[in-house]
């Protein structure tokens, strides 16, 4: 089967959600703000460092679909992140909502309860999140 990239619209653009490889990298340019593709590489750790081309080439295809940008200096391109931590969350839980939830937010807190136990304190912050939810929208008890 076809690994089919998945895309969330958001307004009248088009993203397409990072692979586990994009996210990788996205997050090192994140934490550094700016790198080169050496930069990159030697960010991992030397265990599981990835070759130098195949980084280039995955810095390329990022740059295609829109999450990074390079400028010149001198004979290096320095890459910097177009997208932010939080669009990428806003994107792949939509993504993960439409794909494998139906869009139904309920059963995916639902499934997020069930498989892993949660501690007091999680529980209260959670919550808490869903009265600030209720406030900020007016749902109330309505329903």
């Amino acid at each position: 089967m076809p690994n089919k990239l998945l895309k969330v619209a958001r307004g009248k653009q088009q993203f397409s959600v990072p692979t586990a490889a994009e996210m990788r990298l996205l997050q090192i340019l994140w934490d550094r703000g700016e790198s080169t593709v050496e930069e990159v590489v030697n960010a991992h750790p030397e265990t599981e460092r990835p070759h130098y081309k195949t980084t280039q080439t995955l810095l390329r295809i990022m740059e295609q679909k829109g999450f990074i940008a390079h400028e010149s200096r001198g004979r290096v391109f320095v890459f910097r992140p177009l997208v932010s931590r939080k669009t990428i969350d806003y994107l792949s839980v939509q993504a993960l909502l439409s794909r494998n939830f139906n869009g139904s937010v309920s059963t995916l807190l639902i499934k997020l309860l069930e498989a892993r136990p949660f501690n007091r304190k999680g529980l209260d912050e959670l919550e808490a999140h869903i009265r600030e939810h209720r406030k900020r929208y007016e749902l109330g008890d309505r329903e």
